[in-house]
């Protein structure tokens, strides 16, 4: 991971991980939560979003030509980036009872070299600031897929998943306990940290631009990711506006699942109000932030910003 990527907010301190600041400033509930709800699977939430769409689609054709590659799933991607810039604690994590503030924002996202039952898929992580705008959003997901479009081509998570597969049963368990255990203990080696799609501050996944509507997808056990977010397929729907008189609106589905244990379900739908706020009003994302929270839970005096 590039590390003007890495955010620089506080100093490491023991207890710390290298990819988080350990979080202790919390409610007593929620420094106990951790050690009752010990899974992901335990604490999970769900949240459902309709995002109408035909003002993003009409903002896309005015910014066809000064970005190119534009799509709805970039504008979701920068509005969640945003998101991540003013909610903190939706960035946090949970690994052996313990919550951590990420020290980075990036995405999961899977990709397919091939559009077919067969086509090879593979998994692609981009990494974000809190200040990106949509054109950064952008052009470093256009990186990021150029270099692991290539059908034959393979990127770190392809080859670690390739050689694991060889690996004889006995042994492989071997190895993935010693994984778990050291991830828990912040002593996994780095580059299974930067190849994992299951160490990110979202897991995202198009379902929609392959005609499926969206779904709600487990968290995983292994990892660090917090938050899973499915987009679904284009949809038209009729409303009832102020008048009584019906209108058609194209909108798409976001589905999240959550780990409730880094915030409360008021912060959620806190969170989730100013989401469609943000996707109301794409063009807030062409700027930077006005400004960028930090965590304050980790309780340190910041250093830089």
């Amino acid at each position: 991971m590039n590390d003007l990527n890495r955010l620089k907010y506080f100093k490491w301190k023991f207890g710390d991980r290298y990819d988080g600041w350990r979080v202790r400033k919390v409610d007593a509930v929620f420094s106990v939560i951790p050690y009752f709800l010990r899974t992901r699977m335990d604490a999970q939430n769900f949240f459902e979003e309709k995002v109408d769409i035909d003002h993003i689609e009409e903002f896309i054709k005015e910014h066809k030509e000064d970005i190119p590659d534009l799509s709805i799933m970039h504008i979701i991607m920068a509005s969640l980036v945003r998101l991540i810039s003013q909610r903190l604690h939706l960035n946090r994590y949970v690994i052996w009872n313990k919550i951590f503030a990420r020290n980075h924002v990036n995405f999961s996202i899977a990709v397919k070299r091939s559009l077919s039952d067969e086509g090879e898929e593979t998994l692609i992580k981009p990494y974000f600031l809190p200040t990106d705008t949509l054109q950064d959003i952008v052009r470093k997901t256009r990186l990021e897929q150029e270099s692991n479009q290539k059908v034959g081509q393979q990127n770190s998570s392809d080859m670690i998943s390739k050689i694991l597969g060889l690996l004889p049963e006995f042994l492989l368990r071997f190895v993935v306990f010693m994984l778990l255990h050291l991830d828990k203990v912040g002593m996994m080696p780095k580059f299974i940290n930067k190849a994992s799609p299951w160490h990110s501050s979202i897991f995202l996944t198009n379902i929609g631009s392959i005609g499926v509507e969206s779904i709600y997808h487990h968290l995983y056990e292994f990892g660090t990711c917090s938050m899973f977010c499915a987009m679904g397929k284009k949809s038209r729907r009729h409303i009832l506006d102020k008048n009584g008189d019906f209108k058609s609106r194209k909108s798409i589905q976001l589905k999240f699942v959550l780990d409730e244990r880094i915030c409360d379900g008021f912060y959620y739908a806190s969170s989730m109000r100013l989401l469609n706020k943000i996707l109301m009003d794409p063009a807030v994302l062409l700027l930077p932030p006005e400004t960028v929270n930090i965590d304050e839970g980790v309780g340190r005096k910041r250093i830089d910003i």
